[in-house]
């Protein structure tokens, strides 16, 4: 009998070791004389336990992790095949707490399925969203997704269905569909996991786009640290055309759309959609003044719907399933689910797909388990590098882009970066500035310049030198980088320091009491 083994072939397995272990356990099969079949599933996420071995059994699969090549050889005296008793058993893996407790719909498949494989992605509600789409009409498609409540994931979490609506109503001969997979904030991972370990749903998620607005040709815009995602979507690509789900007749129906995947060109900037479509057109990265809008006036001038990996990402599932199932997730106008990412000092790192409406303190203690130092939390870092740092005392806001934006932060892309009390926060601000200096792409003043004298205020006030005066100085030079910035590039880095200022003030030498001056 030829028993499954599961092996994820995601980037953080790869980098823990998954590869060896891989070819350990098809080795010692061999040597055996164990029929042993190795799949290369994508992550489930629980970074902490990678690389996750699963075998598959009558009783589903059963989990093993963090598994070393070391250990191969006593996992095959155990009898780990058939019997759950070595000790890096870690019991069925849908009853993993961590994993167990989720609402995983984007990544319901990842972890699941081999990503290569169209059938299994067939097999697992796969391409049934495209099959509903091309029964409707593009009004009712863009309808469907506006009803859902789905808004961009990449940051800005403008509503989904509005753009796709303005690029169906605009007027083109050409219409194009961009995925922003330039994921560039620290602590996130979502949007590559997606790619290396369910890229067919992405794929999916850009045809129906395409049906949706008019577009017979869309482009992925993939980071280019990401090589293995980059590869992983070529040949996802390629498949999905020779099968007919890509190309001029898709499946049959007389409607056509062409997808490609482009290398980022390795700046954070382009991960701004404007500064992105510039790059795409082989241009310097650099932000363009808006308006117009890309939705009229996008790429190579024509109507361009722009999104991030996880707004596309859960578009099949909508279409497959109604907008009401995925409204009916989430709270106020957050529908649906965000896949949070934890990352920096947190005891259990990875990813966690949930609903909208918890806390951030039942995200950092009820899945991430507190520091990994063991030490108190002291801030965390939410929205990437440009993101606001939070306090304590704001841990049991809701898990909602208005509740977050009602106490000066923002969700973002849902990457946390956890940091203990041993962080300084005047170190952490002064790098949120030194980080736009150097990311800027030079075009407008105040973030250019801003930046740069940014960094030398806030050297000054931690000096010492004329410290009311400089903190003063320090807000009126945040708020004139967030008023007159051309893009979010200047116009978010005072969140990262207006907020360790106003909840750290000891960090910068100054009195608590002072702190609001």
């Amino acid at each position: 009998m030829t028993i499954t083994v599961f092996v994820p072939r995601d980037s953080t397995a790869l980098a823990l070791g998954a590869e060896s272990v891989a070819a350990a356990i098809v080795s010692e099969a061999a040597r055996r004389g164990l029929d042993v079949n190795v799949v290369r599933n994508g992550s489930r996420g629980l970074f902490w336990l990678e690389p996750l071995v699963e075998v598959a059994s009558p009783q589903g699969r059963i989990a093993f992790g963090p598994v070393t090549a070391a250990d191969v050889a006593s996992l095959f005296e155990a009898e780990f095949l058939t019997k759950p008793t070595h000790a890096l058993c870690l019991g069925p893996t849908e009853e993993i707490p961590y994993l167990k407790q989720q609402q995983r719909l984007t990544f319901a498949r990842v972890g699941i399925i081999d990503p290569l494989s169209i059938d299994d992605y067939l097999a697992h509600e796969g391409y049934l969203g495209l099959k509903a789409a091309l029964s409707l009409t593009p009004a009712q498609i863009v309808q469907i997704v506006t009803d859902s409540g789905l808004r961009g994931r990449g940051g800005a979490a403008f509503p989904t269905g509005i753009k796709w609506k303005t690029v169906l109503g605009a007027a083109g001969d050409q219409k194009y569909v961009v995925c922003n997979a330039d994921e560039g904030d620290s602590g996130t991972f979502s949007d590559r996991m997606v790619m290396e370990d369910d890229p067919f749903m992405l794929i999916e998620g850009m045809t129906i786009a395409g049906i949706g607005v008019g577009a017979d040709r869309g482009y992925i815009y993939v980071r280019s640290e990401y090589p293995h995602a980059f590869a992983a979507l070529n040949d996802a690509i390629a498949t999905a055309t020779a099968q007919g789900y890509l190309g001029d007749n898709i499946l049959g129906s007389g409607k056509a759309f062409h997808l490609e995947a482009r290398k980022a060109a390795g700046a954070y900037v382009c991960g701004e959609e404007t500064a992105m479509l510039e790059s795409l057109e082989g241009k310097r990265g650099i932000v363009r003044a808006k308006p117009p809008l890309p939705a009229i006036i996008g790429l190579f001038g024509k109507p361009t719907v722009i999104n991030n990996v996880i707004s596309l990402a859960a578009v099949p599932l909508i279409l497959a399933r109604g907008a009401a199932f995925y409204r009916d997730c989430g709270i106020g106008r957050s529908r649906g689910t965000l896949p949070f990412q934890l990352a920096g000092n947190i005891r259990y790192g990875g990813l966690v797909e949930i609903a909208f409406g918890p806390t951030l303190r039942q995200l950092l203690y009820d899945f991430g388990g507190g520091t990994h130092s063991g030490r108190n939390i002291r801030a965390v870092q939410v929205g990437g590098p440009l993101g606001a740092y939070m306090p304590e005392s704001q841990f049991d806001t809701i898990l909602d882009y208005e509740a977050f934006a009602a106490v000066g932060a923002v969700l973002g892309h849902g990457g946390l970066v956890v940091f203990d009390d041993s962080v300084d926060m005047a170190k952490q601000a002064r790098y949120a500035m030194e980080f736009c200096a150097l990311e800027s792409c030079g075009k407008c003043t105040p973030c250019r310049i801003g930046s740069t004298r940014g960094v030398e205020v806030i050297d000054r006030i931690v000096a010492g030198k004329e410290r009311p005066k400089q903190v003063h100085l320090l807000r009126d030079l945040c708020d004139t980088m967030l008023s007159g910035s051309l893009c979010a590039m200047g116009g978010m880095t005072p969140y990262p320091v207006l907020s360790a200022l106003n909840h750290f003030p000891e960090d910068f030498g100054i009195a608590v009491e002072a702190k609001a001056a």
